[in-house]
């Protein structure tokens, strides 16, 4: 593939990956309005494709309509990277993101069809995490830093900073997974406080490892900064937004300040799961387990010493 190709690929999957951040606004903006059975019907919206944009229509209309641009984007990028990509796995990749954006379709419609069930909602809120990650995944994949020839770095601590990345990703998704169940009204807040203490010393104790460990990599440098920067931000955003939640209690209607400081907690939860993914990913990238290190040191020897 050219280098023009390339780049025009790698563009593309950024443009998604900023389409889908926009799909989540709207999506967090139908459940923070309770606006999820505004319309009864689906695919079609009472039985139109251009229902009137009042009330709470307009917010899960407008859903529906980003979704079905996103689907399409999926599916170009898919084709595209079919098409172009010489790397399997990233190909493979490419379909698994085609096959998350149908199912979360699916599940969408399935919320609408029976009355909004908890399992459903926070199954379908969950995948969109996970969709978005995925497709920030691409973008990082098929970007020129990914592609390039990277200097290496030898881990020789314990545990290794590409197993704490990867906890740091489980427990935040975990934790999106409480969230969801919260919004939804599946069980109270204690089990989200709990998630957020987990992720919270996860977090800081990754970022404290990079730090120690790797003090002259610029790369592990901004990861660390991208980690406590999401988590601080949404940190106070969880606090604000339940403090808005309780002062709204005793208004008949979701009140602005609630609606868009629970969006910004869910958006930026979402950033934060992808910020972690993009942290893990560069860790495998340009991080070597010490007993890797070792082998391959080994294995380079070995010539020399036959050669002797």
């Amino acid at each position: 593939m050219t280098t023009s190709k390339k780049t025009g690929l790698h563009r593309f999957a950024l443009f998604t990956a900023g389409c889908t951040l926009l799909l989540l606004v709207a999506g967090a903006l139908v459940t923070s309005n309770d606006a999820g059975l505004s319309v009864p019907d689906w695919p079609l919206s009472y039985g139109s494709l251009t229902p009137p944009m009042v009330g709470g229509i307009r917010y899960e209309h407008s859903h529906r309509l980003i979704a079905s641009f996103v689907g399409l984007l999926t599916i170009v990028l898919a084709v595209w990277l079919w098409l172009r990509e010489p790397r399997h796995w990233v190909r493979r990749l490419g379909l698994v993101a085609l096959g998350a954006v149908i199912a979360q379709g699916v599940l969408g419609g399935l919320t609408v069809w029976f009355f909004l069930p908890v399992p459903i909602s926070v199954a379908h809120a969950s995948l969109a995490q996970l969709f978005f990650s995925t497709v920030i995944s691409l973008a990082l994949f098929t970007s020129r830093w990914w592609q390039s020839d990277l200097p290496q770095l030898d881990d020789s601590g314990a545990p290794r900073v590409r197993q704490l990345a990867l906890w740091s990703v489980a427990a935040i998704f975990l934790q999106l997974i409480l969230g969801a169940a919260l919004r939804h009204k599946g069980f109270g807040i204690v089990p989200h406080l709990a998630g957020a203490a987990v992720v919270t010393f996860l977090v800081f104790w990754t970022a404290a490892v990079l730090r120690r460990r790797f003090p002259e990599s610029a790369v592990l440098a901004r990861c660390r900064v991208l980690l406590h920067a999401l988590l601080g931000f949404q940190l106070l955003l969880g606090g604000a937004a339940w403090w808005s939640r309780v002062a709204a209690r005793e208004f008949p209607q979701p009140i602005p300040v609630m609606v868009w400081l629970t969006v910004a907690h869910t958006v930026v939860g979402a950033l934060v799961l992808a910020g972690a993914v993009v942290v893990a990913l560069v860790c495998f990238r340009i991080l070597n387990p010490a007993r890797e290190a070792a082998l391959a040191s080994h294995s380079e020897a070995a010539p020399l010493r036959l050669s002797r």
